[in-house]
């Protein structure tokens, strides 16, 4: 199978994914808990993806170029998720009053439009890369997709916006995936410079976006499933 076909596949799935979260913040009520270890174990997992994996990768390819490209997809993010939004933060969003404006609301969207968008570029990086590398950064995508499309829906909702509206965002950001992928098959050639900047992307949502969130939640079991996170790379390198 080519690696865009595999690309593609993937990127669905994660689309899917983001959807589930999505249904999740509509069928019933949301257990904090359940979503804060699963932030963990993904937090876990999307840090060690990066930074053994995906910066050391893009450095090798590109040695002078990666170290800037990482650092200017960290900041990307930083700027469409949290300098440009009024409020944002990863998770159920609970500040109801913030979101009042459905402008802001829309706004946030945007944000992880972009996040999304990079999803795509680093999946794709990856199997134009390698097999095994591809399948780690999806194993780091999909571990934070559902809380992904959770989050969207709940900002939907405290923006008081109707349930289709909610489904139609989340839907959206699979698609943003998707044009990710098919860009980064159309600039091949420079995948090495699509791996740096994704890598600094999935640092970013790894350290900025759900570290914190896991932070809010004290004790040693939280922390542990960080690290089991951390452990299921490691592991699975040793392994493939």
């Amino acid at each position: 199978m080519s690696p865009l076909i595999l690309s593609l596949i993937l990127g669905v799935i994660a689309g899917l994914a983001n959807i589930f979260g999505g249904v999740i913040v509509y069928a019933r009520p949301w257990s904090r808990t359940f979503l804060a270890y699963f932030i963990a174990l993904g937090s876990g997992f999307m840090l060690a993806t990066a930074l053994t994996e995906m910066v050391p990768e893009s450095i090798r390819l590109a040695p002078l170029q990666a170290p800037m490209l990482i650092l200017a997809g960290y900041f990307i993010v930083h700027f469409f998720e949290h300098s440009w939004p009024a409020h944002f933060h990863f998770g159920e969003e609970t500040h109801a009053d913030e979101f009042v404006n459905a402008r802001v609301a829309f706004t946030a969207l945007t944000g992880l439009l972009i996040h999304t968008f990079f999803d795509g570029v680093a999946i794709a990086s990856g199997f134009f890369i390698s097999t095994w590398l591809g399948m780690v950064i999806f194993g780091a995508v999909i571990l934070h997709n559902i809380p992904e499309g959770f989050t969207m829906a709940s900002i939907m909702m405290a923006a008081k916006k109707r349930r289709l509206d909610g489904l139609l965002a989340v839907s959206a950001l699979g698609v943003s995936r998707i044009v990710g992928i098919l860009a980064m098959a159309a600039a091949e050639r420079q995948v090495s410079y699509g791996l740096a900047i994704s890598g600094g992307v999935t640092l970013y949502v790894a350290a900025s976006d759900l570290i914190p969130e896991v932070n809010k939640m004290p004790g040693l079991r939280i922390a542990l499933v960080v690290a089991a996170g951390v452990l299921m790379v490691i592991v699975l390198r040793l392994l493939f």
